[in-house]
């Protein structure tokens, strides 16, 4: 799915390592114990602490940065769409970190980097067109870790998602911690996101008064949306908002307009990334003539977040600080 992104926001946490933050060291490299986890409801054991981990695209990438474990990367994939990565925490790591491929990751770029660890997930990297699995990695004696947002949940053949997405961020970090010997880091992270995002919460109007949102991605046609499984769901949640696609059960999915239209969103999030802007998306739903009676083009409610902020990544807790601050603005009952 996804394979551009625009970056931005502010420090997160004063627990992120790209906010200059004394954190302890990762476990020694040459440490035979293994480690095994629970990774999309299979057990994986590690029987090392990798060395050269490949990864791809931002949140992804940036999960391992906010632990401090650029020293572990062999490198890292992600287009040029990127945006200006000056201001973001760990501008650091990825100074110190190689950019491998601005394209998919291949078997040939993830051996050329003698990598022993891919961390990637179901259409952020891992695709069965082209045969880029963990199965097939497996068979070349590279082990992988599959991004838990994009789990395959069963209940189609690419429907993902098997936990609420802000626990799924919680058990990429816990299992990060565990496998590089980082344990107190990523405690010490999760509740910092957790602080921030009870903040947010505790100004959130009561349930009655909270605005619908609905999550724009992309599409003319048909439009590309979030539902309850990925990030823009608990974003929205936490924020104060209800997300119109909440019965939708996977991560990222199409959906038609009419379903929007009668669903009437009283606030539109557009997923700012790739090489339609956010003001190109806001003017097209603003004279998309099925959207002219929907609360919020009508109110020209629309606001943008980075796709940084919007897929499972370290970012998701300033999103909803942001997001949360925009729908406190929104007038009650439309």
């Amino acid at each position: 799915m996804r394979k551009r992104f625009l970056a931005a926001t502010l420090c997160l946490a004063a627990t992120a390592t790209g906010c200059g933050a004394t954190v302890e060291s990762s476990r020694d490299a040459k440490s035979s114990s293994s480690v095994t986890l629970t990774n999309c409801g299979r057990r994986v054991t590690y029987d090392k602490v990798p060395e050269r981990v490949v990864t791809n695209d931002v949140g992804i990438t940036e999960l391992m940065f906010a632990l401090g474990l650029e020293d572990r990367m062999a490198g890292f994939a992600m287009p040029d769409e990127k945006g200006d990565l000056r201001g973001v925490p760990w501008k650091d790591g990825y100074e110190k970190t190689t950019w491998l491929s601005k394209d998919q990751l291949t078997k040939e770029i993830v051996l050329d980097a003698r990598a022993d660890l891919v961390f990637a997930g179901w259409n952020y990297g891992f695709r069965e067109d082209g045969g880029f699995t963990p199965d097939a990695l497996e068979k070349l004696g590279i082990p992988s870790y599959i991004l838990t947002e994009s789990c395959h949940n069963g209940r189609s053949k690419s429907s993902r998602g098997i936990m609420p997405p802000l626990d799924a961020l919680y058990a990429d970090l816990t299992n990060l911690g565990r496998l590089f010997g980082v344990e107190k880091r990523a405690a010490a992270l999760i509740a910092d996101f957790k602080r921030q995002i009870a903040q947010v919460r505790a100004e959130a109007p009561q349930e009655a008064g909270r605005p619908s949102v609905f999550l724009y991605d992309s599409g003319r046609d048909a439009p590309f949306t979030s539902g309850r499984y990925a990030a823009p769901e608990q974003i929205i949640t936490e924020a104060g908002g209800v997300n119109v696609m909440h019965d939708l059960a996977d991560s990222w999915a199409r959906v038609g307009w009419e379903t929007v239209v009668q669903r009437d969103p009283e606030v539109i999030v557009i997923c700012d990334y790739g090489d339609v802007s956010a003001e190109q998306k806001k003017e097209f739903l603003l004279s998309y003539a099925p959207l002219r009676n929907v609360s919020a083009v009508k109110h020209r409610r629309i606001v943008s977040l980075d796709y940084a902020d919007l897929v499972e990544s370290p970012r998701n807790p300033s999103a909803i600080a942001r997001l949360g601050a925009y729908l406190r603005t929104v007038p009650a009952g439309r």
